[in-house]
């Protein structure tokens, strides 16, 4: 589902581009900001409604008295959790607020918004992946 939400959104942005003129028209750039705002409000609820089931399940495991083997395998967290992913997100959101805050001073609107904006979350990325490496050798 994700792939095909991804694909969708690329061709509409590839159409939305002026050949001659080489720039992201406004008004695509704008439609594009929205969805990618409603598409993390989205995820941030499905979020927090998936750790409040887990957390009213795990609950509930406790207090019906399930077998201790059980329990303990059903209550461990799962490796694919990670304890750092608060400071991920901050990596990420912050590097987009730091894009969008230098696109602001280039306007107009290009694709340099776009090279912006990418490049400003991949130095998140690295950030982040620098922070992980600090802290599996302590």
């Amino acid at each position: 589902m994700k792939k095909i939400v991804s694909t969708i959104i690329a061709i509409h942005g590839i159409t939305g581009v002026n050949a001659q003129g080489s720039y992201v028209n406004e008004r695509v750039f704008n439609t594009f900001a929205a969805i990618f705002v409603m598409l993390a409000i989205m995820i941030f609820i499905l979020a927090l409604l998936k750790n409040f089931f887990e957390y009213r399940l795990k609950n509930k495991i406790v207090d019906k008295g399930v077998d201790e083997s059980i329990t303990s395998s059903i209550l461990q967290p799962t490796p694919k959790e990670g304890i750092h992913t608060n400071i991920k997100w901050f990596a990420i959101l912050a590097a987009i607020g730091a894009g969008l805050l230098i696109i602001n001073f280039t306007l107009p609107l290009g694709f340099h918004s776009l090279a912006i904006m990418a490049f400003s979350i991949s130095l998140s990325f690295l950030g982040y992946y620098f922070f992980i490496m600090k802290i599996k050798k302590q």
